[in-house]
């Protein structure tokens, strides 16, 4: 399957080939349109890939296209990586999921909360209870980003260096320091806050494990799963005219609802460059590029329930349990969490692990089984797994910020429409 070749015909697995179509029209008008510089779509079922749709280019100055095997910064995706790799250890009983982190990450201990002030005189009290594993997979850490622009915390974020990035030069244990010396947005468990919990992960893992991050993912994911595509930035040997160029969303100068398409993309090359090479922090919540290939391949293990056929990545009870909502009576992100960006939805969905997941179709406000769960990147890419149908979606592109289209409603509504079965 990493080939990206078709391996059925789509009625062999309950799809409509006419109705399939639709999911490249529609993508396909994003790129006519001007809004979208290209694009590649997986849908597999039951282990088959049944469909690839591709349109558009990886770079359209140059006019190079989307191919099977083009690079993606794959941004947050990266994080349901990492939290696998951290179960793992989990599974070797290297830790429990209430430990405080600060058992191997002490300068969380006496990380200050925010309570009130500004980001320049900024009121703290002590944490309540530690930052423990669980909140970390949960994001109920507390952790912020600096690009959130929603609290004096995320200022203080951006003042320190850490807006969508962090200091040049400076290590996943630097890092670590830095954002422990910050205070937290709140109480740790008491809120869901999209934020560097992974990040911090990642680092616990490299603790946990006693090597960098990137030799823990080859030796607990990608080695099981043969994904020789998949790093932290492009490798000494690696083309770079494979890596998609990365564009940003901006208005149109008379766009809007009247006038056609409201916006168009530019080029993002200062921020895009970071991926030409490997990078001193080896970020667990959003370093890796990628191809869909090799992203399948994870994707698709997910759906066995951890089974790299052939070995085992986690133990399926483990992955059922990260797949389950973790937020406190069963609440949506909308409830507990913060109204801000996130690579999905709040409303209906809930969060585990490392993923989310659709808690309730209705509330959701798209067609979709509920227990379907994944998660997204800033440019736009995607994947969830069903595991009612028994399907794997992924998609990709490079369009900052992943709010600008919505691309995921569609992708569920397009494939769920042309199951016929």
């Amino acid at each position: 399957m990493s080939d990206l070749t078709v391996d059925c015909d789509p009625a062999e697995v309950g799809f409509d080939a006419a109705r399939l179509e639709r999911l490249d029209r529609r993508l396909a008008r994003y790129v006519d349109e001007g809004r979208l510089p290209g694009f590649l779509v997986t849908v597999a079922r039951h282990g088959r890939l049944v469909h690839v749709g591709r349109a558009g280019l990886r770079d359209v100055d140059r006019g190079l296209p989307v191919e099977p095997g083009t690079r993606w910064r794959i941004y947050s995706m990266t994080k349901p990586i990492t939290s696998v790799a951290a179960m793992s250890l989990y599974e070797e009983g290297a830790f429990a999921l209430t430990d405080p982190i600060s058992r191997w990450l002490p300068e969380f201990a006496d990380t200050r909360v925010y309570v009130a002030g500004s980001a320049a005189k900024p009121v703290t009290a002590p944490q309540m209870e530690p930052i423990r594993v669980w909140h970390l997979l949960t994001h109920t850490s507390g952790l912020t980003y600096g690009f959130h622009e929603a609290h004096p915390v995320d200022a203080m974020y951006r003042a320190a260096e850490h807006g969508f990035g962090t200091p040049p030069g400076a290590d996943s244990a630097e890092v670590c320091r830095q954002w422990a010396a910050l205070p937290l947005v709140f109480q740790p468990g008491s809120e869901w806050n999209y934020g560097v919990s992974t990040d911090v992960l990642g680092r616990l893992v490299e603790v946990l494990a006693g090597r960098p991050l990137d030799e823990v993912f080859a030796e607990r994911v990608f080695a099981p799963l043969g994904m020789t595509e998949t790093s932290f930035g492009l490798r000494d040997g690696d083309d770079p005219d494979g890596l998609a160029r990365l564009y940003g969303a901006v208005p149109r100068p008379d766009g809007g609802p009247d006038h056609g398409p409201d916006t168009t993309f530019t080029a993002l090359d200062a921020a895009g460059a970071a991926a030409l090479t490997k990078p001193a922090f080896l970020s667990g919540g959003g370093g890796l590029v990628s191809t869909a290939g090799d992203y399948l391949r994870f994707v698709e293990c997910l759906r066995r329930g951890g089974d790299a056929e052939g070995g085992r990545v986690l133990g399926a009870r483990t992955l059922a349990h990260m797949v389950r909502n973790h937020l406190p009576g069963n609440q949506d992100l909308e409830t507990f969490g913060r109204p801000l960006h996130a690579e999905t939805p709040l409303r209906g969905v809930g969060f585990g692990l490392g993923f989310s997941m659709v808690l309730d179709p209705v509330r959701y406000g798209v067609v979709a089984n509920a227990g379907d769960y994944g998660w997204g990147g800033a440019a736009s890419t995607t994947f969830y797994v069903d595991p009612v149908d028994d399907l794997t979606v992924t998609f990709y592109t490079q369009l900052l910020p992943s709010s600008t289209l919505p691309i995921r409603a569609h992708l569920r509504a397009l494939v769920q429409q042309a199951l016929v079965d």
